[in-house]
């Protein structure tokens, strides 16, 4: 912290702060965080085959969104669909139990790209109000 303190230093000659207070505070919060932090995959994989938990896992985003099966380029920077569980939470493939899908008729997407990312029309309407798609871009 230090190091790049001092780098910024020298890039930003105005940058002003107390390193060693901010050192200081960042040892206070690494103690209060420290047993809120463990190794996840370890644990997960533990409660599994102690068989004390059940382990629900709720995927973001979509399919057509994943790095390797969505509409690349229009697609996000990780694995989104259920191999996602495998990669991101390290867990075995014969860890997956039941599998639950929601899938809707149709594929929206915000900011820049080749789908519509809002239809100013009744056709609009109709998608916002039955599916409850309201929302923003970020363009």
């Amino acid at each position: 912290l230090r190091n790049l303190f001092n780098y910024y230093k020298m890039t930003f000659p105005d940058l002003e702060g107390d390193i060693e207070k901010t050192i200081a505070q960042f040892k206070e919060l690494a103690e209060y965080f420290r047993p809120m932090v463990t190794d996840t995959i370890a644990y997960l994989n533990r409660v599994i085959l102690d068989g004390d938990k059940k382990i629900l896992v709720e995927g973001a985003n979509a399919t057509m969104l994943d790095i390797d099966f969505g509409t690349y380029p229009y697609v996000t920077s990780s694995n989104c669909s259920i191999g996602g569980v495998l990669t991101g939470l390290g867990l075995a493939p014969k860890f997956i139990g039941d599998i639950y899908g929601v899938v809707k008729a149709y594929t929206t997407r915000v900011g820049d790209g080749i789908f519509p990312t809002e239809l100013n029309n009744d056709i609009g309407v109709h998608l916002q109000t039955k599916g409850h798609e309201i929302g923003i871009t970020t363009d």
